[in-house]
């Protein structure tokens, strides 16, 4: 895989020229943590690099909390996404495969993912919640994303990952050189320490396949267990990268407007003759996790919990979904 290489300097003044061609969001760093914001000639400097978390996951950028679906306007102007983890970019796949199947896919959702470059960035530290080797996602991104970023030193180095990121290269990114192998070397011996930190925080969780075996099996006192403490408030399923449940909201003069749903929230599945089959909060708990984790592979080819770790951050509870996973394994 090709790498690049430019100094940390010079790569801000060329973001500034790509802002005239793009609209450009990168983590930034604020007083609640780290997120996306709209980058300007003024907060290129405060970027970071290199560090999970954003609170936002990249979902967001594809399927907004809520979008007027009949006179919503389409991009007009192609975006920059910078330092997307790869538990994110990995979260796009079902997405992926739920919006643009062939027969019926979603031209909002098209729309956004044609006109959008990401260039992830390799998680070179981790949080107390990540989880993601657990799942077999790595912390870095091979596939998925356009490029991935990563700042060593003073250098910026770009690992060129898909078509569309061969061609921003040929196109912007032409005064760029190939990286040095040393610089080569000390990024892939970042990623293996990276890893290996992963692995220890979370040698103890099922892996993806055993953890729907064992929520398939596991009875009702588990849930009600650990439902005893959930508000039904819905910030996991906002905050996870793969949840993408909706309604369509009939307004007048015809227009629909998409809402994000959440399972969690009382009346999800309550019908018109007042019918819900997820009326007790426990049956909503579980219902989550049999979406996750038994119910999405027997449909898609891609995992539904690519382990960020956000939904246990997120919780207004404290519930930890990793330690309800441990108990079912013992």
């Amino acid at each position: 895989m090709q790498y690049l290489s430019i100094r940390k300097s010079d790569w801000d003044k060329m973001l500034d020229q790509l802002l005239l061609s793009f609209s450009v969001y990168a983590t930034v760093r604020n007083e609640f943590g780290i997120d996306y914001e709209l980058i300007t000639q003024n907060n290129i400097g405060d970027i970071i690099y290199n560090i999970p978390k954003p609170s936002t996951s990249l979902k967001t950028f594809f399927l907004p909390v809520r979008e007027n679906v009949t006179s919503g306007g389409l991009l007009n102007k192609k975006r920059l996404i910078l330092g997307s983890p790869n538990c994110d970019v990995s979260g796009l796949n079902i997405l992926d495969e739920i919006y643009l199947d062939r027969d019926f896919n979603d031209i909002f959702y098209r729309n956004k993912r044609e006109n959008t470059l990401i260039i992830s960035s390799d998680c070179l530290e981790i949080q107390e919640h990540c989880h993601c080797t657990a799942y077999n996602v790595k912390p870095y991104s091979e596939d998925g994303a356009d490029l991935a970023v990563i700042l060593t030193g003073d250098n910026i180095l770009l690992r060129v990952i898909s078509q569309k990121g061969i061609d921003f290269k040929n196109s912007f990114l032409t005064d760029l050189e190939p990286a040095a192998d040393d610089l080569v070397w000390e990024a892939e011996n970042a990623h293996r320490k990276t890893d290996t930190k992963l692995m220890d925080a979370c040698k103890d969780l099922p892996d993806y396949k055993k953890t729907g075996e064992l929520v398939s099996k596991a009875e009702t006192g588990i849930w009600k267990k650990y439902a005893s403490r959930c508000v039904s408030c819905g910030a996991c399923t906002t905050a996870c990268p793969t949840c993408s449940c909706f309604l369509l909201i009939d307004k007048p003069d015809f227009e629909k407007v998409k809402q994000m749903d959440a399972c969690q929230y009382p009346g999800f599945e309550r019908v018109a003759g007042g019918e819900d089959s997820l009326f007790r909060l426990p049956d909503r708990f579980r219902n989550r996790y049999m979406c996750k984790y038994v119910w999405k592979t027997q449909k898609f080819h891609s995992i539904a919990c690519t382990g960020c770790g956000r939904c246990i951050e997120a919780c207004i509870g404290k519930i930890n979904k990793n330690e309800l996973f441990l108990e079912l394994s013992k």
